[in-house]
């Protein structure tokens, strides 16, 4: 870890997670790339039993809200690095991603709502898409549709 970065995991806390395309390139441009995040993010929730509350899949970055895994023996970093690590292998860029991670620990209700909304509002904000639900590559759709997702969404309590 970065001198003078610390991550408070272990704590129970929900995580409002970004990270970003190696120099911000957009390496998410194509639907098929975006797939492929989504998939690989099913699979990570499964392997290390996180709960995913939300997402977004951006050109150049993601945003995630979701729990710490499952085994307390286990850090987030080490699932969020299986994460990146399954979309490089299967991407052709590189390198794929910037060496960091954004981690904010949410424990309140109100800010994982705050989250979830900025997260969902994000392609509207960069002018991708009209309205949230238009964006196919979010949550977004599981909550205002009940949609089923490739990812399996755990809706905020």
């Amino acid at each position: 870890m970065p001198l003078g970065l610390k991550r408070y995991q272990h704590e129970g806390d929900e995580h409002f997670i970004t990270f970003s395309c190696y120099g911000r390139d957009p390496y998410f441009g194509a639907p098929a790339s975006k797939d492929i995040f989504i998939d690989s993010l099913e699979q990570t929730r499964r392997r290390y039993h996180l709960l995913v509350f939300g997402y977004v899949v951006m050109p150049e970055h993601v945003h995630l809200l979701l729990s710490e895994p499952e085994d307390r023996e286990i850090p987030l970093s080490r699932a969020l690095q299986a994460l990146k690590l399954s979309v490089a292998k299967r991407l052709t860029q590189r390198p794929f991603w910037q060496t960091r991670y954004y981690d904010f620990n949410v424990f309140t209700h109100n800010k994982r709502v705050e989250k979830l909304k900025y997260m969902h509002r994000n392609p509207v904000t960069r002018g991708l898409a009209e309205r949230p639900e238009d964006w196919l590559w979010s949550s977004y759709r599981h909550y205002l549709l009940d949609e089923s997702d490739i990812v399996e969404i755990t809706r905020l309590r």
